[in-house]
């Protein structure tokens, strides 16, 4: 499939009783009385790999289309700024052959993105295309403090003192022939005065066949939600393990994590975010580092291989695992978050959950930005874990990803002097198509050395 633009599907009628007088988009057949057509904003710059040199132009080529064919007679709204910053919107009208921007330059690495807007028959579509300039070259701007190795140590050494005290249940309804599954929870650090112990908890997928075994840690993006286990790739030979972060199961009905997600843990990102011993990652962060106390316990694991893998939120803990736990021998990042969060404090593109970020309406710094959350958010940024790496890894992520920048992904992803591979996706924001699934599955197995 092409990833060359970004398509917005939606319905248009056009034909008898158009509403509201508008001229149809093309002829109706016929045989037909109404006609229902696909809208598609396109957006793309003028250079085909989507990259530019620092001070170079770049033209943005505009279509509206339906039915892959131009509408006429339609102004689009748009605007041109660098990653995630406020732009002023201008209109102009789309000629049948397309609109071209003109999107200017940039003075520094980075990167700049056009936002198209089209009504089509009273309904709203977007498309967006984001050029790249120079972004080998972005440096980050978040600080490293002195006791950063110190800290995380200390951290380390505690939940050390921790018993694993791992349980098991065998799920049979999610066994298959060749693989066993079982909801798992094991400890983790937690505090002194609580009466039940924190843990994590997970879905554990072996194979059934007796042997040795390479193991895959996979943990999760932003939510709360339940999770259901790796079972196609334990079927290849791998001890999987999926986890959850927030110390719940992860087999409840759905209803329960909606009402979680509404109520006691909306926001879960920033509770206490002023205290680097409280902040609310630092209980996952660590229950990532348990969970591969727990998959190297297994009886079935090799002995050697231990990779982790996450999107989003987990592209973030799979660097800081990587990063905290050397016996970590690979590592699978998409999209990672929490990358380079104080850009934000420097007019530059931060990453989720930006922290930082202005206020859109009123330009006032946001009420995170105070002195304490600050040097907090510099113990948890995950450049600063990316420049710990020392194992191979394999990152990717869009250009157009609106919600986990490239211009922060870039950032960490330039401070990391292990071995690494980047894949990029021109159009693609902060989802996740089949091709992007099938990368990371062929990584995978690659590295693993699986038939």
């Amino acid at each position: 499939m092409s990833l060359r633009y970004l398509l917005i599907a939606g319905l248009l009628v056009a034909g008898a009783g158009f509403a509201r007088g508008e001229q149809p988009i093309s002829p109706v057949p016929p045989q037909a009385a109404m006609r229902v057509a696909t809208v598609q904003v396109r957006v793309a710059p003028d250079h085909r790999d989507w990259t530019y040199q620092v001070g170079e132009p770049v033209r943005f080529r505009v279509m509206v289309t339906a039915d892959n064919e131009p509408i006429d007679n339609l102004t689009v709204s748009y605007t041109v700024a660098p990653d995630l910053m406020p732009g002023t919107a201008q209109t102009a009208p789309v000629p049948l052959e397309g609109l071209v921007v003109d999107g200017g330059t940039m003075t520094e690495p980075g990167f700049l993105r056009c936002i198209v807007t089209a009504e089509v028959a009273g309904r709203t579509y977007r498309g967006l295309a984001t050029a790249a300039f120079a972004p080998e070259k972005i440096v980050a701007t978040q600080v490293e403090p002195a006791d950063f190795d110190t800290f995380w140590q200390a951290q380390k050494a505690e939940l050390a003192k921790v018993p694993l005290e791992p349980l098991l249940t065998l799920l049979p309804d999610a066994c298959t022939d060749k693989v066993n599954v079982y909801h798992v929870s094991f400890r983790n650090v937690g505090p002194a005065w609580a009466a039940v112990p924190s843990r994590v908890y997970g879905i554990l997928c072996e194979p059934k066949v007796p042997g040795k075994y390479p193991a895959v840690l996979r943990v999760p993006g932003a939510g709360v939600r339940p999770y259901f286990g790796d079972k196609d790739l334990a079927a290849r030979g791998v001890i999987t393990l999926e986890i959850g972060v927030h110390g719940i199961p992860v087999n409840l009905a759905q209803s329960v994590y909606d009402s979680l997600s509404a109520g006691a843990l909306n926001g879960y990102w920033l509770f206490n975010f002023d205290n680097k011993e409280t902040y609310y990652y630092h209980r996952i962060y660590l229950g990532c580092v348990r969970a591969n106390d727990f998959l190297t316990s297994r009886e079935m694991w090799n002995g050697k291989d231990l990779i982790v893998m996450g999107a989003s939120q987990g592209g973030q803990l799979t660097i800081v695992t990587a990063a905290l736990d050397p016996r970590v021998t690979g590592l699978s990042a998409t999209h990672p978050a929490f990358c380079d969060v104080s850009a934000e404090l420097h007019g530059r593109a931060g990453g989720w959950p930006h922290p930082f970020m202005p206020d859109k309406v009123t330009g006032k710094p946001s009420l995170q930005t105070t002195p304490a959350k600050i040097e907090t958010a510099t113990y948890y940024d995950t450049v600063n874990f990316a420049r710990r790496l020392k194992v191979p890894g394999f990152y990717i992520w869009g250009y157009n990803d609106e919600t986990c920048p490239p211009t922060s992904t870039f950032a960490a992803y330039n401070v990391i002097t292990a071995p690494k591979k980047l894949a990029v996706e021109f159009e693609q924001g902060h989802s996740y198509p089949p091709e992007q699934g099938a990368a990371i599955n062929d990584w995978a197995v690659k590295f693993l050395g699986l038939k």
